[in-house]
């Protein structure tokens, strides 16, 4: 990179200076964000969280979500709130 010079005047967190070095995520195909970006939800999982969540919401004294991460698998706690407060 021929103005890297210009980018050493400012102050850098570590993931900038990586960025840097290793060269830029965005101009590579398939590191950084997009691959560890969760995969999209098809049509067929959400409608079974929409089941599981119907089921487990009810139930007293038991976490719901917990109860649908037992069923469902590969996805995270984060990422099962998040799509439920989206449906």
């Amino acid at each position: 990179n021929k103005k890297a010079f210009v980018e050493l005047l400012f102050w850098k967190n570590p993931s900038a200076v990586r960025e840097m070095t290793e060269g830029y995520v965005s101009l590579r195909e398939g590191e950084g964000a997009a691959r560890s970006r969760a995969p999209p939800w098809t049509p067929q999982q959400e409608q079974e969280l929409r089941e599981l969540y119907w089921k487990y919401k009810e139930v007293e004294g038991e976490d719901v979500v917990a109860a649908i991460l037992t069923h469902l698998s590969g996805r995270t706690r984060r990422q099962v709130v998040k799509q439920l407060v989206r449906l």
